[in-house]
């Protein structure tokens, strides 16, 4: 990149890149690749801050700036690694991508080894790496299994599978994604004592489990409210019990909520062993699960957990008398309640013309309800549309906690 170019990224560092992009700019400035780095670095500011205050990084076009992992998460899985890895020699990722992730978890090993097949993302890893405080980390431009047959004695591997087939259609199974961690597990965990598989939050978590052998720990990880990513820990000394190879394990679940790491843990096992317990009614209090506990499945442990009871199957909502402080996720404050009957509803609506609405086991869909009740959006009213185990249909109208 020539120094006018770089001079031109400096000056437009804030700028809007639509706008930029209409400008016309001296002949010797690259106005693509200064557009492609303005940008990288203003998303990296949100996603990336430590990346975004790192002079002198380069950033691919936004596509894979949005694939990326955030910070948040790479932290997280830092910290995930600290606990279960037994030695600190050799990390090697075999999907590094960017290097978000291997970025953070690099600086826990004497070695560290970059491996990616897409030549643009290595040539990014040679010249980002160093000014991440990581000049020693070896960079190599290959395939995932590749790259595995050369490997043994590794303290960790990590791999992030593509979620898409050849034509670029999502899917839904792990074994369809790219490269196949199922079919290359067994190389894995004889190269590595532990394996860190990083999979979409849309895969299923017990179908994974089917399919994968020596799970240890499942992650299921929440960003903001937004379930992210499923962290899959392989422990190469872990046995299922005599099972037949391939059978399911009972790992604990660990549910987190970031940037808070409110942290909810349970296993299959307990969940289905717990007996449900539905509300009569509606209670003082409402609370809704962090989306990481939903993906996760924990919906009548947190009954017994907490004390709460669950407003119907298919409605994840939980009522209580009293308010629990620790519930992990949002709680409500129950103000008034109406059943959708117009003699009821005409009271309950008197005085509220706009309002948020929030539907949880309903048969319509906010925009239908809004349109229904006649409310525009925004205000400071809150209003959650449910269905009670009975069937009975509900309007509360509540005030967050």
């Amino acid at each position: 990149m020539n120094q006018a170019t770089l001079d031109f990224i400096r000056c437009h560092a804030r700028d809007d890149v639509r706008q930029l992009a209409l400008q016309s700019v001296p002949a010797d400035v690259n106005l693509r690749e200064a557009l492609t780095q303005i940008e990288g670095r203003q998303l990296a500011a949100h996603k990336l801050p430590s990346w975004a205050t790192a002079d002198g990084l380069r950033f691919p076009p936004r596509l894979a700036m949005e694939q990326c992992s955030s910070e948040a998460t790479a932290v997280y899985k830092r910290q995930v690694a600290e606990r279960v890895i037994g030695g600190r020699s050799l990390f090697v990722d075999l999907t590094a991508g960017l290097g978000v992730d291997f970025s953070h978890l690099a600086p826990l090993f004497e070695q560290a080894v970059y491996v990616d097949r897409n030549d643009e993302l290595c040539a990014l890893a040679r010249h980002n790496m160093p000014l991440l405080g990581l000049p020693e980390a070896k960079v190599r431009c290959c395939d995932a299994a590749e790259a595995l047959a050369t490997i043994a004695d590794a303290d960790l591997i990590m791999i992030d599978p593509a979620r898409r087939d050849a034509a670029g259609r999502k899917v839904a199974l792990i074994e369809d994604c790219t490269p196949d961690v199922c079919a290359m597990q067994d190389a894995l965990c004889q190269a590595s004592r532990h394996v860190l598989v990083k999979l979409s939050p849309m895969l299923d978590i017990a179908a994974a489990l089917r399919a994968l052998h020596r799970v240890a720990e499942v992650h299921v990880v929440s960003v903001g409210g937004d379930c992210k990513e499923l962290l899959f820990v392989l422990d190469a000394e872990a046995h299922n019990d005599g099972a037949e190879k391939g059978a399911t394990t009972d790992p604990t679940i660990t549910c987190v909520n970031l940037p808070a790491s409110d942290v909810f843990v349970f296993t299959r096992s307990e969940e289905a062993a717990s007996a449900p317990i539905f509300a009569d009614s509606i209670g003082a209090f409402l609370y809704e699960p962090h989306a990481s506990i939903l993906k996760a499945g924990a919906f009548k442990t947190l009954c017994h957990r907490f004390g709460v009871a669950k407003l119907s199957q298919d409605a994840h909502l939980y009522t209580s008398d009293s308010l629990v402080a620790d519930f992990p996720g949002r709680a409500w404050k129950v103000v008034d309640i109406s059943s959708f009957s117009k003699k009821a509803l005409r009271p309950f609506l008197a005085d509220i013309i706009e309002a948020d609405i929030t539907v949880r086991g309903f048969p319509l869909s906010v925009s239908a309800l809004r349109k229904q009740l006649r409310l525009r959006e925004g205000g400071s009213n809150h209003l959650i549309a449910t269905t009670l185990a009975n069937g009975q249909r509900c309007l509360v109208k509540v005030k967050r906690v």
